[in-house]
């Protein structure tokens, strides 16, 4: 059993006919999902969808993309209505790379879902692009607050500021296909206690798919790769990996 602790396979924007196909592909490989929301509208696809199957969970959340057409009341209700299967908020956080929408929305965006996730006392997925100068200070300004540094590509330094403040990094499919030597050696250099495994499917296809849909059930490449990396037995990736998730995000296996 493996935890992908980051994907879309809920959200009929992405998977319009072949959710079912998708999560039953991903089941057999022993897989156990958490849907991630981007919206409102999706943050509902997630919660539906993990209610109605079994090895699937939901967070909720708008993505900082979004910011300017959505309101954080949506995701408050979500949240209200006591729905059990939500075990995190996300994901959340600062894009300066796109700026789809306005920095300063962004922002306070990312403030009142963070007020969100400590009044319900909920981990954090976190989505931050060329942007962690104006992250620190706006996640610095909450207590307590715990979770995962979604798609983590970024500098050295950003890497020890989360492993400092107690985040893990969520390491995908662009670690089998990057080039890059400085991620590289950031993938092999992190310690496995504080790495959880995602695929944020449909995007980020790991070798040797790459040019395909991904989904769930290429987190085990994911697995593999690390475990080649660290010199290390797959199983105990995927062992680490799945107890990590469950530190953060509670009981999911």
């Amino acid at each position: 059993m493996v935890i992908d602790t980051h994907c879309h396979i809920h959200d009929s924007e992405f998977y319009p006919e072949n959710r079912e196909d998708v999560y039953r592909q991903s089941r057999d490989a022993g897989v156990v999902m958490l849907c991630i929301g981007t919206t409102v509208r999706s943050s509902r696809e997630a919660v539906a969808f993990a209610e109605t199957h079994e090895g699937c969970y939901a967070a909720v959340g708008i993505h900082p993309h979004d910011g300017k057409d959505e309101d954080v009341a949506g995701i408050r209700q979500l949240l209200e209505e006591g729905h059990k299967k939500i075990v995190a908020i996300g994901e959340i956080g600062l894009d300066y790379f796109y700026e789809h929408s306005p920095r300063d929305v962004q922002r306070q965006l990312l403030h009142d879902q963070l007020a969100l996730a400590q009044e319900f006392n909920l981990p954090v997925s976190f989505h931050v692009r060329d942007a962690y100068d104006d992250f620190w200070p706006i996640f610095d300004s909450f207590s307590g607050i715990r979770g995962i540094m979604h798609s983590f590509t970024d500098t050295q330094h950003n890497l020890e500021q989360g492993l400092k403040r107690g985040l893990l990094v969520g390491i995908n499919g662009i670690s089998t296909f990057t080039k890059e030597e400085s991620q590289q050696r950031l993938y092999t250099e992190v310690p496995l206690e504080k790495i959880v495994l995602e695929t944020d499917a449909p995007f980020l296809t790991p070798k040797p798919f790459r040019g395909k849909m991904n989904l769930p059930a290429y987190v085990g490449l994911v697995a593999r790769h690390q475990a080649a990396l660290k010199g290390v037995r797959v199983e105990d990736v995927e062992q680490a990996t799945t107890d990590n998730a469950e530190r953060v995000f509670g009981k999911m296996t």
